[in-house]
């Protein structure tokens, strides 16, 4: 509930006075039982041509089964009316006419597999070993059950529509003074405050991933070897979701000039004018993602040299897709800024690391004759070096307004200027001052509301997915230890362990921890030397550390200095 001081003035006397301004409240029983039946049949074989050639194939079938629920509760689009001003959608809950099921199954899933290694000399020096295979993907029930997108209230999936024997519904707030015995909310039977829905594509595909790898490993010693290889993949019919309600950018700006104004797509109100499917948010799972990925991998191993282990590894690579995952836990990781046009969603993976530096180095020392040698033996140190790149992030304007006119309330900005990082300063990590409301502004003093924009220029802002880099990654942990035989059964190993040794502060991406960098952090707009921008004034800090940021990849990295003892026995 909202109390927002209509009726007296004061927010908090309308708090205490029990004055309601507005609010929604869901309703119904949520409680299902989904279930699904996978199979799958393998073959596989393997044959030497030549002592020197080993030769390794197979075929996989898999057949992942259509999720369902126990009583049909699940419910699809079975049709849309795209009429601009009259649009409607039909949902049909499964097991009536037209819907025997929530998607048609896919049975098409062959994988084949085939991969070789070559002894290229017969001695076991020089191995050359090349692979290729196709991997299907199941399909998790967590599409059906568990969806969070932008922007609607609820609409966690086809398990959870407003529609059927036991839908999920909603209800506005009367509004004005509550009164002993008299409800707050208002009746009724229907979805009431939002009516939004989410299907899935009857046609749904088994995503699926094409592995490939080449890669020659030499071995310069008894104890080095040095391995080069090339690896890559495509992923197919990667899973996202549309908002199919969502009104073009031609329809928006056509609507506005229409009315000599710049209209409310918003959360709150979805009008009908230039909403080619009604007054709510109807989304839909599809299959149409897709990704690719390439690295070159090296490594120099060095085992027993002297009683020296030392691992060296560096990988370049880059991965990119238009969805990096089935939900949008961080915007736009699977919902696009704009679902008239997917294409633009193209660009570096979520987890993309250009460049990724190991070092695992390990020396017991030598036992030394003499006296005391239970205090001078049993000696070593540890060491591990890692060096990474940063990962990706774009900017959002986290629910400000609707600047685009989507009413999805996470518009991507326009770049206005060159991006300046503040690498050393990570309270001001990133310039604002670059990236504009994506319209032009007719105002002299901007509020930074869309309705600043002029009537006719909105517009999806031109900032692309994942085209910022977040901070690096460099740590370097190092210990000593010593083994020593208490008995001729006993030995203990104490350890002295210092985690970050140099104490190099390394931050989280500035997505975490609230999973969105906010293009209207400051929350406050000025306008640039143009005039007719309205862009944010101050810098994007970074707030979380690696190691406390949730969703931080590095786990137990990236924190301060930290040492440890420790002693272990063994028996």
């Amino acid at each position: 509930m909202k109390f927002n001081g209509d009726a007296t003035g004061d927010p908090l006397a309308d708090f205490l006075a029990g004055n309601v301004d507005s609010g929604f409240q869901y309703f119904g029983n949520s409680l299902r039982h989904t279930h699904e039946n996978n199979f799958g049949f393998y073959v596989q074989d393997s044959f030497r041509p030549t002592q020197r050639l080993t030769i390794n194939y197979g075929l996989r079938w898999d057949y992942f089964g259509v999720v369902k629920e126990k009583n049909n509760l699940l419910s699809n689009i079975t049709s849309v009316s795209p009429a601009p001003g009259t649009g409607t959608f039909t949902l049909t809950q499964v097991g009536q006419p037209g819907l025997s099921s929530l998607y048609n199954p896919d049975k098409k899933d062959f994988a084949p597999r085939i991969s070789a290694a070559w002894d290229i000399t017969g001695k076991g020096r020089t191995v050359v070993r090349a692979g290729y295979g196709i991997f299907f993907d199941s399909f998790s029930q967590d599409m059906v059950l568990g969806h969070l997108p932008y922007a609607p209230f609820f609409d966690p999936g086809p398990a959870y529509n407003n529609f059927g024997p036991q839908p999920i519904l909603s209800t506005g707030a009367i509004g004005g003074p509550i009164v002993n015995g008299s409800p707050v909310y208002a009746a009724t039977t229907t979805c009431g405050y939002e009516c939004d829905a989410f299907g899935f594509d009857r046609n749904i595909k088994s995503p699926y991933m094409e592995n490939y790898n080449l890669n020659i490993q030499q071995q310069i010693s008894s104890k080095t070897v040095l391995q080069v290889g090339y690896v890559g993949s495509q992923g197919h019919r990667l899973w996202r979701f549309f908002d199919i309600s969502q009104p073009s950018e031609a329809q928006i700006n056509a609507a506005d000039i229409a009315c000599g104004c710049i209209q409310d797509f918003g959360v709150d109100a979805r009008p009908l004018n230039g909403n080619p499917y009604g007054a709510y948010y109807v989304l839909q799972e599809n299959s149409t993602g897709k990704s690719n990925y390439n690295a070159i991998q090296t490594s120099l191993r060095i085992t027993g040299w002297h009683g020296v282990t030392s691992i060296v590894n560096y990988v370049w690579s880059k991965s990119l897709d238009n969805s990096s995952d089935g939900e949008d836990f961080q915007p736009n990781a699977a919902q696009p800024n704009d679902s008239t046009r997917p294409w633009l969603e193209y660009g570096p993976s979520n987890f993309n690391v250009p460049h990724r530096f190991t070092w695992n180095f390990s020396y017991d020392l030598p036992n030394r004759g003499g006296s005391m040698q239970k205090l001078k033996n049993g000696w070593g140190l540890n060491s591990i070096l890692t060096l990474q790149s940063g990962q990706p992030f774009h900017l959002n304007y986290n629910f400000w307004d609707d600047y685009s006119g989507s009413g999805n309330a996470f518009d991507r900005p326009d770049v206005v200027g060159p991006i300046v990082y503040h690498k050393r300063d990570p309270y001001n990590y990133l310039d604002l001052s670059s990236f504009a409301i994506p319209c032009t502004t007719n105002v002299t003093v901007a509020s930074g509301l869309a309705s600043d924009c002029q009537i006719g220029t909105r517009h999806f802002g031109n900032m692309g997915r994942n085209s910022l880099s977040g901070p690096t990654f460099k740590e370097w942990n190092f210990s000593i230890y010593k083994k020593t035989a208490i008995t001729e059964r006993l030995t203990m190993k104490f350890s002295a362990d210092f985690f970050n040794i140099l104490n190099h502060p390394n931050f989280a991406n500035p997505l975490l921890p609230a999973f969105i960098a906010d293009a209207g952090y400051t929350g406050v707009f000025g306008l640039n030397g143009a005039g007719n921008r309205e862009v944010t004034v101050g810098s994007l800090p970074i707030t979380a550390t690696g190691d406390v940021g949730i969703g931080n990849p590095f786990i137990g990295g990236g924190g301060p200095r930290g040492i440890q003892f420790s002693a272990v026995f063994k028996f």
